[in-house]
């Protein structure tokens, strides 16, 4: 796990950069909705969650839903608009935009993102 600006950061293996973390309300409700594909970057970080929706997507996501020391516990692929799910025993979860013409990455190991308790 590495910081910037004080605030903990994490990476997947297949992925050039960090994920930015969803900090305030309006940003873990909206998550990556209503942007365009080349404008989600690598993706996003939400701690302290265990659903998500994908209503107002533009386009379909990988989520990958950590415990509370940031491994993965369950990979949902390509989930399209419109859609709600959860994972029980999540205390994270990363949105990914789902890789276009059907292939696959590897999940790698997450670094702990944070604590799911953190408040930020």
């Amino acid at each position: 796990m590495s910081s910037v600006g004080g605030r903990p950061w994490t990476s997947v293996d297949h992925l050039p950069r960090p994920f930015p973390v969803a900090k305030g309300f309006r940003t873990r409700l909206r998550g990556l909705s209503g942007i365009e594909r080349s404008e989600a970057g690598p993706g996003l970080l939400i701690p302290r969650c265990s659903s998500v929706h994908t209503f107002g997507m533009r386009f379909t996501l990988d989520l990958y839903f950590l415990d509370r020391e940031g491994r993965v516990i369950a990979v949902r692929r390509s989930v399209p608009p419109r859609r709600l799910v959860w994972q029980r025993g999540a205390a994270a979860v990363l949105e990914i935009p789902a890789a276009q013409g059907g292939e696959t990455a590897p999940a790698g190991d997450l670094a702990p993102p944070c604590s799911p308790d953190e408040k930020r």
